[in-house]
Formats: structure tokens, sequence, C-alpha cells
């Protein structure tokens, strides 16, 4: 997604002392998510639409560095789906017996290849800012998931008598008001396969699930241990209970 949630200091850096001086508390909306709670889960339908708006829109610029190619097997592809997804994409490998890198297909065990074989060719194509990697973005900024979902939908006019910098766009939650990402998200960027609505708040829902499952793959099953694990204690507490009593049932106090 292009300049998709540059880090905030080369915004600012971008934006200049202008921006510092406009930093307020800015209020981000809370929003219902399957993953919340104790018992969350992970829409799979909801992730695949998200990885096809990342697939489509994100990935020309933004890695997804910490993801391997099996790990979408967690989403409900099959292994041959994700062996054929792999095969999509070109990785360096090597060296070979001449002791030169070379190209071939990705296999399920490799990572995501990065949009660009370096930092300063993404920062060429980019307008001098590096787009940064989006394997830990919910969880990198604060507000995590409700923060990501509101600033791809948080672009509007600049308020009279606000001069954006040349090259930024206004976004309200956004600290400054002033990011140097263009407008991603609008209605009917991506055509869904499963025929799910296509709009703008709902592609930014399902990219945004899509980018917390990349931050936590193993979300579900940190809840479900978790969960056990508590279950375990109860149990254990009331048998330590009931043993205490029986054992101090005839004594005298």
């Amino acid at each position: 997604m292009k300049k998709f949630l540059l880090a905030a200091t080369a915004a600012f850096a971008l934006a200049g002392p202008s921006v510092l001086n406009a930093a307020e508390e800015i209020h981000i909306p809370k929003e219902e998510w399957s993953f919340n709670g104790v018992m969350g889960t992970f829409d799979k339908a909801q992730l695949q639409r998200g990885f096809q708006v990342y697939k489509e829109v994100c990935s020309a610029c933004h890695s997804l560095q910490y993801i391997s190619f099996r790990n979408f097997t967690d989403l409900g592809y099959s292994e041959e789906q994700v062996k054929s997804l792999a095969a999509q994409y070109d990785v360096e490998d090597g060296p070979n017996d001449d002791g030169e890198m070379f190209k071939r297909k990705a296999r399920p065990s490799d990572h995501v290849p990065k949009p660009f074989p370096n930092d300063a060719l993404a920062r060429v194509a980019n307008g001098g800012a590096l787009p940064p990697d989006l394997s830990l973005m919910t969880k990198a900024r604060e507000g995590g998931p409700d923060y990501v979902y509101h600033l791809l939908l948080g672009y509007e006019e600049p308020p009279a008598g606000l001069e954006l910098t040349p090259g930024l766009s206004y976004n309200k939650y956004f600290p400054g008001h002033q990011i140097g990402m263009a407008k991603q998200v609008a209605d009917g960027i991506v055509t869904f396969a499963d025929g799910a609505p296509s709009d703008a708040a709902h592609i930014a829902k399902d990219v945004t699930a899509f980018l917390h499952w990349a931050a936590e793959p193993k979300l579900e099953a940190r809840h479900s241990t978790g969960v056990r694990v508590t279950l375990y204690a109860l149990i254990f507490a009331v048998l330590a209970f009931l043993a205490k009593r029986r054992l101090w049932k005839d004594i005298k106090h």
C-alpha cells in the first residue's frame, strides 16, 4: 500500500516543525473485533479478504518480513494453495556452484519477499520515505488495530487556514494530522471472491484484521492455552480447599 503507515519519525521529518507543534491528544474510537477478549478468534474468511487487499494494494511498497508462506495455512488455505501462492514469487538464493546468486520460485518455507531489493531503492520510489514493514504494525502503534483501521479511513480535506506541507495529506487520526501516505482505501478498489462488501469501511476492516493476524499469528493458540491454564488453576484451587477441609476437620481451633 503506497506509503502506507509511514513511521512517525519519517513523517515528522517530512512535515517539519509545524507538525510537531500541532501535536495533540487524538481519541481513537474503539471497534469490535472477533479476536478481542480471552475467547477471541480470527475470522478466516475475513483474513483471506484482508490478505487479498494486502496483495493488491499494499504489497507494492510494504513487506511482511516475519511471515512465511507456510503461515498462510492458518488463514484456511490448503498446502497446495500455499505452494501455488509461493510459486507466484521469485526469491534470491545461492550461491550456486559457480559462486553466484540466482533467482528461483519461492517455496512455502520462504518468507514473503520484500517489494524492493534494498532500502535505498525503496526510498527513491517513495519520495525519500521508507515504507515500513507491516508484520508488526498493529502491535507497534498505540491503539493497535483500532488506530490502523481509523487511520485508513481518516483522510479529509484540511481545515480552513491549515496549509499542508507539499507531498503530505491531512488525516485526522495521525499525530500532527499531516501524513506522508496518500489515501489508499476507497470504495470498490478490490473485488472479493466471496462477494463480501467492498466499500472502504469493510476493506479497511479486513486488511486491519489481516495485519493483526500477521502481528499475532499464534493469538488463538495463546487464548486457548490461557483458558486451559485458568480452568486448571480453578480446579486445583477447589481440590486444595477440599483437601484442606478434610485434613483439618477433626482439629479444634
